[in-house]
């Protein structure tokens, strides 16, 4: 290319660091956090005062038309739902609970109940839908006493609610009703007057108000009522601000699948947009074979400045941008940043992205990701230097103080600013166990230095310590490198791996498949077992971990056979989340007999030998 490299502005990072005593290091940045609100809607009735006209969220209408809602309209609204909030009582001990996937109506709602006082609780909707058994449904409402629930479309939602929750408890909702239970329309709320109480609400609200409640089953499986403040919400949206500074020139465009019930977007990506004047397209796609082509129909109509998806998600669409070039030129038109998370991206993956970028825009697209938990905001850790290879989650943002514990051969990752949580709601112990005696977060994870000694070059996962394990031998096995060594090693043919082999004297692994890439090694439409089972697939799989085993430095690093997964992953036993991050002890519980398998005669297993 001869055009000119373009240049994205970003921070001036300047990392400071130091040792104690104990061995534990510190390592924050040195110019300070600057200030930030009090509270989280601030910022959106800010633009609608500045510019009222300008887009602040689009979602797609029944003729699949984008339906337009600016700032103007979104503060009006804002007001009226938030006034009909105060007349009927609601409070931090009655919070809004929402069933509904991402949508307007949803934003609304939710800022509304925070622009006074109320928490506003996204769950995830399979939560509430029939065919299960409501169990985390029923874990949570023992946690949370909601004075309202929203669902956008009630109907699907009927026998979770009854099931559940009292009849005392209202429902809003645009579509639907639920017999014998108080049904208000989303309709009449938005008619409500602003009102004098609403106001005082408003300006009652500090930043020491719980403006929301995010639910995370860690490797537990019972959901956890994190505490999010308004100081916690704005003070992440502050350490964003400062870290992205191209947001302050450039006001950013998304178009985002991620669900809001989960911190990657429900905080960061959309509290992001109104913070700095951007405008958030709802893409009501996803990263499956059944939804992909939404997305890819939602990014032919918009250019993105700053896009987020989940590996699997980046592996989708390059497969498009492969074959359609419109496609690709609008995706990449005004693009100044790619970011992943979720899952740990392969090498494959982000080298395939980073050519076409390169091919794209002259200099080509930061490619990054990081590290955050949704205790902590989530935004903590921040990559913005280029990098050859995944894995990068760099150094501290601004306000964020990271301790490196050490814990045997280890360093454990624990952090404190002010965008961390006060603890989990209802469950001092729980919120005890979170914290060390200096009021750190732990986050339970291992991280090592990227160039070892110079915490600036920014730091690699190296292992959630409560999945680690012991070979029979008695020797640790650092899971999470390894899970991303080895997907890496089977060079497109795996989406994910799950490692198996505590009390044996070598490892194995549940594979989650890569079926597009399966097929087109076969050249053939075959799915499920068949495919899995074709003579190309095991063959080439067989090599691939052959090569892997020979590489390793020991039997920790070496898997010696695996299995490709012919059952998706189950989102009701916690295997997956809704974002597509496994959970790799719900896999091995649910599946045992599948591990177990692996150590047998098992038609189904790829092993060493076979290679």
């Amino acid at each position: 290319m001869t055009e000119a490299k373009v240049e994205v502005p970003l921070w001036d990072s300047k990392v400071r660091s130091g040792t104690r005593p104990d061995g534990s290091i510190l390592v924050w940045q040195e110019d300070p956090l600057e200030p930030y609100p009090d509270r989280i809607t601030e910022p959106l009735f800010d633009w609608a005062e500045t510019d009222p006209d300008r887009t602040w969220m689009a979602e797609r209408g029944p003729g699949r038309e984008w339906i337009r809602l600016s700032y103007g309209e979104a503060a009006t609204c804002i007001r009226a739902i938030a006034s009909a909030l105060v007349a009927r009582g609601l409070s931090q001990d009655r919070p809004v609970l929402i069933l509904s996937g991402n949508s307007i109506a949803h934003a609304l709602m939710a800022l509304a109940a925070q622009h006074v006082g109320v928490p506003s609780a996204a769950l995830a909707p399979a939560y509430a839908l029939a065919g299960g058994d409501f169990a985390k449904l029923r874990d949570i409402a023992e946690q949370l006493s909601p004075g309202l629930i929203f669902a956008e479309d009630v109907t699907k939602f009927v026998s979770g609610i009854d099931a559940v929750f009292g009849k005392e408890v209202p429902v809003v909702c645009r579509e639907g009703e639920v017999p014998g239970r108080e049904t208000i329309s989303l309709e009449s709320l938005l008619a409500t007057p602003p009102s004098d109480e609403m106001q005082a609400a408003h300006e009652a609200v500090t930043s020491d108000t719980v403006a929301k409640f995010l639910f995370t089953s860690g490797t537990t499986g019972t959901p956890k009522a994190v505490i999010q403040t308004n100081g916690m919400l704005c003070s992440n949206q502050q350490i964003i601000r400062q870290c992205f500074t191209f947001m302050q020139e450039t006001p950013p465009v998304v178009v985002d699948w991620a669900p809001w019930n989960h911190t990657a977007s429900g905080n960061k990506v959309f509290n992001m947009i109104f913070y700095n004047g951007g405008t958030y397209y709802i893409d009501d796609g996803r990263p499956t074979p059944e939804g992909i082509d939404r997305t890819i129909e939602n990014l032919r109509d918009i250019s993105p400045t700053w896009y987020f998806n989940v590996p699997l998600g980046f592996q989708m669409l390059l497969d498009a941008f492969e074959t359609d070039h419109a496609l690709r030129e609008t995706f990449f038109k005004r693009l100044q940043m790619l970011f992943y998370a979720g899952a740990g991206m392969s090498q494959p993956v982000w080298d395939r992205i980073t050519r076409v970028a390169n091919d794209m825009v002259p200099g080509g697209v930061l490619l990054t990701t990081g590290f955050g938990a949704t205790e902590t905001g989530p935004f903590s850790l921040i990559c913005t230097e280029r990098q050859e290879h995944a894995g990068n989650l760099g150094v501290p943002a601004h306000g964020v103080v990271l301790k490196l514990v050490p814990q045997g051969d280890k360093l454990e990752g624990r952090v404190k600013s002010p965008s961390v949580t006060p603890g989990y709601w209802g469950n001092a112990e729980l919120t005890a166990e979170a914290f060390d005696e200096e009021g750190f977060y732990s986050f339970g994870d291992a991280f090592r230095f990227a160039v070892p000694g110079d915490p600036s070059k920014g730091f690699v996962f190296d292992g959630r310590l409560a999945e680690n394990f012991k070979l029979a031998s008695g020797t640790w096995v650092a899971v999470g490198p390894l899970r991303a060594q080895l997907t890496n090693q089977l060079g497109g043919l795996a989406s994910d791996v799950v490692i198996a082999g505590e009390g044996h004297i070598e490892l194995g692994a549940l594979v989650v498949p890569n079926w597009d890439a399966l097929r087109d090694l076969t050249g053939t439409s075959l799915r499920g077992e068949a495919l899995l089972n074709h003579p190309k697939v095991r063959h080439e799989a067989a090599q691939r971990l052959a090569a892997h085993a020979a590489a390793a430095t020991g039997s920790s690093s070496r898997v010696t056979r695996m299995m490709f997964l012919s059952v998706p992953l189950d989102f009701d036993k916690g295997e997956v989340t809704d974002k597509g991050s496994i959970n790799q002890r719900a896999v091995l519980r649910h599946r045992s007999d599948l591990v177990d398998a692996l150590w047998s005669e098992d038609p189904r297993v790829i092993a060493l030998e076979h290679a």
